[in-house]
Parts: C-alpha cells; structure tokens; sequence
C-alpha cells in the first residue's frame, strides 16, 4: 500500500479523554467507565469522514496491576461500543512500559503517534489533532505537527490551571464539545 498525506484524522488519548481517569489506574473492566458522550462523539466523527485513532500510555502493565488480555478486552468492548454507535476505530496503540524503561513509545515521546502514522499508511500527521488531557499528551502530537486540543474532562483541568506548555492548544470542556466544534455543529 502507498504512503498518502493525512486525510482527516483526530488522535485521541484514552484514559480522561474518552473514558474516566484515575491516580489508581484503570486496571479492569469493571473499573472502565466510558464518558456518556465520548462514545458517540467518536461515532459522530466517523460518519463525517474522519479516522479515528487512540494513543495512549499504560504503564498499569508494566506495574503488574493489569495484563494485555485485560486491556484488550477493554479496547475490544471500546470498539464494539463506538461500532454500535455507528463509528469505527482505525488503530489503537498503546505504550505497555512504565516511566523509567526508556522506552521510545512512552507520551511525551511520539513512538505511539509514529506507529498510528505507519499503521495508517500516512506520510506525516502534520495538521492532523491530538486530543489529550495531559501535557504529554499534547507534547507527542505536537512533536509529530499535530494540532493540539486540551480537554478539561480527567486531568485536563489541573493541566489548564497549570498552563505551563499549552501554547496555542485549544481547550474545551470535553471531546463531545471539540466534536461539535470541529463538526460545525457547536
């Protein structure tokens, strides 16, 4: 398959963008708790035409609080969710390794932004938008010349009070309401 520039494509991190964060990991299925409108926000992208991708850190199984099966099942139950909304993921990367295994797909770095890129068959992701909650989040998509967007859902609130490295991230309240933005629809 050739390369081709980017069509129209939103990075998303997971954990406090599409689904609640927490400070003690998300490390079941149980504990996976979607936002009520980040399920169909994500549909709502798909059926205008855009590819969906997630990047996001879990470093949980590096820890051992969780194992790949179990995240698996998560982002499996994740695609069936968006798919009966009427949507579709396009890839999902994740970065299984903890802080200090100098690892090239930990966010900041964009090992995870760089595997979406090859798995998607794109040139670059220049103009495409990472949306995040953290800092690291935006630095990765920022790295690969993404457009950044700060939602306020998860950590996204102390990021912005914080302010340091936002730059001309854009900030809304949450994904539905950078959905209905970029959608024309807000």
């Amino acid at each position: 398959m050739h390369s081709r520039t980017p069509e129209r494509l939103v990075i998303l991190d997971r954990d406090g963008v599409i689904n609640q964060d927490s400070d003690e990991y998300v490390k079941s299925f149980e504990e996976w708790h979607p936002y009520p409108d980040a399920i169909m926000a994500i549909a709502r992208l798909s059926q205008a035409g855009w590819h969906v991708a997630i990047a996001t850190n879990q470093s949980g199984i590096a820890r051992g609080y969780y194992d790949v099966a179990t995240l698996e099942a998560i982002h499996t139950e994740l695609r069936r969710r968006v798919g009966d909304a009427g949507g579709e993921i396009a890839h999902i990367a994740y970065c299984p390794h903890g802080p200090d295994d100098h690892c090239e797909c930990r966010k900041p770095l964009s090992g995870l932004l760089v595997q979406i890129r090859e798995a998607l068959h794109l040139e670059s992701l220049e103009g495409c938008w990472m949306v995040g909650d953290s800092l690291r989040d935006l630095q990765a998509g920022e790295y690969e010349g993404c457009q950044s967007v700060l939602v306020r859902t998860g950590k996204g609130r102390r990021t912005e009070v914080n302010g340091k490295g936002l730059g001309k991230t854009m900030i809304f309240d949450d994904l539905s309401a950078f959905v209905n933005w970029l959608l024309g629809d807000g």
